[in-house]
């Protein structure tokens, strides 16, 4: 399927710097970007500027390639065609200006890695050479995990936290390098609301105090919708970026997945309907999917 992309400038002010993100440098961009698995093409032609401060939800259905975004986006993965840039660099030059929260993954209750430990992790683990001095890790990993509040179980492994407690110590851990942008690969699932809030909280304080720049992938955007100045939707080896008002229309996706697929406002929640899954032929009904990505 031929690209096809609604491409609109931020029309809101930048929180955190003041000022129109859409007159900063971008921290990151993406030049007629493409992946593919062998002659199954999840993007292609995707052009992407991302902005300090700017809060873009990357949106679609199961193997749409979110995850392989990310990925992407990590230097984890290469690019079909086209390229990458992190500011400024290569992505393998650019991994310190970028934190990343993954998808949750529950640890067994006896592991012995501690939460202190895995924020360390965040800090130093992908340093070589001398390490850095004991105090100094130590009181920055105590900082982290106060600014996220999980001190009181800093010392509790990590397989005995909730999900939501886990959840902090890896936003703690993504913070570690102080990133100039934040990767979130769903980090919502499997909590309740009162957990998601406070998740999605910790991100925006981030990005407000600090203008980091957030891509956020999730299967739902309504529980971020209040903070997204853009989304990028994938679906069928194309994509649309623009504002949420814009790309969530029934217009928009009906164009992106070649068949009826209605929107629907519900007072401060987004509802789609009729949008297929990738591969399955089904619907939903709640803005994307859930499950796994490629």
């Amino acid at each position: 399927m031929e690209r096809t992309e609604t491409d609109t400038p931020l029309s809101r002010p930048d929180r955190a710097i003041g000022r129109p993100a859409d007159l900063a440098a971008p921290v990151l961009s993406l030049r007629d970007a493409a992946l593919a698995y062998g002659d199954r093409v999840l993007w292609r032609g995707l052009n992407l500027d991302i902005r300090p401060g700017e809060f873009l939800a990357v949106l679609g259905p199961n193997g749409s390639g979110k995850t392989s975004l990310l990925r992407v986006l990590l230097g984890r993965q290469q690019l079909t065609a086209g390229s990458l840039t992190v500011p400024g660099c290569s992505p393998r030059n650019g991994g310190r200006h970028i934190g990343y929260v993954p998808q949750q993954t529950f640890q067994p209750a006896h592991t012995l890695l501690r939460a202190r430990d895995l924020v360390r992790l965040g800090l130093d683990g992908h340093r070589w050479g001398l390490p850095l001095a004991r105090r100094a890790v130590h009181r920055r990993v105590d900082d982290l995990l106060a600014a996220v509040g999980a001190a009181p179980y800093a010392d509790v492994p990590v397989g005995r936290l909730s999900g939501g407690e886990q959840q902090r110590v890896r936003i703690a851990q993504a913070l570690a390098t102080d990133p100039r942008i934040l990767l979130c690969d769903e980090p919502l699932l499997s909590l309740d609301l009162h957990h998601q809030r406070t998740i999605t909280g910790l991100v925006e304080e981030r990005r407000r105090s600090t203008a980091t720049a957030v891509v956020f992938v999730t299967h739902e955007i309504n529980p971020v919708l209040g903070l997204v100045d853009r989304v990028l939707y994938l679906a069928r080896g194309g994509y649309r970026i623009g504002p949420p008002e814009d790309v969530m229309t029934s217009g928009t996706l009906s164009d992106l997945y070649g068949t009826q697929v209605d929107v629907v406002r519900v007072r401060d929640r987004i509802v789609v309907v009729g949008a297929p899954d990738a591969g399955t032929g089904h619907s939903h009904a709640d803005g994307a999917e859930g499950g796994e990505d490629q």
